[in-house]
């Protein structure tokens, strides 16, 4: 089954280990083959982006992904996943599904769960930001 993919101007997508720039006119592609790797620039993370421990994670998966050898960043992964699970516990459900999904070799599932956490831990800093605004830690006085 194809796969069909519609590029705004000038968007990128990685498909296998080939970054496709679009130019400057809409562009309609039709992907077709199996077990290929394709990621749209609007969930692409680079190391500059990655700047949370939960991005962390999803450029670990993200790299597993779209790597010929995914298993070379395992090690990378799982030691950013017991870092955030040491600092937030709350996220080990999520960890849980993120972790299936490698096992099982469905990495792009993984890497939609990991945009769950990515989510989530958004919502705790929120959380706690909203917290020290309300006690008035960091503000000026």
């Amino acid at each position: 089954m194809s796969l069909k993919v519609e590029l705004k101007p000038h968007e990128r997508i990685i498909i296998g280990s080939c970054v496709i720039t679009n130019t400057e006119q809409r562009a309609r592609l039709l992907i077709d083959g199996d077990n290929i790797p394709i990621l749209r620039e609007k969930d692409i993370l680079t190391p500059e982006t990655a700047d949370t421990p939960a991005k962390l994670i999803y450029l670990a998966v993200q790299l597993m992904y779209i790597s010929p050898d995914g298993q070379a960043n395992h090690g990378t992964y799982f030691n950013l996943v017991r870092d955030i699970v040491t600092a937030a516990p709350s996220t080990w459900p999520m960890i849980e599904a993120i972790n299936t999904h490698i096992l099982a070799g469905e990495l792009y599932l993984a890497l939609k769960e990991t945009k769950k956490l990515v989510a989530y831990e958004k919502t705790l800093l929120d959380q706690a930001e909203e917290l020290r605004r309300k006690r008035g830690v960091g503000s000026a006085a």
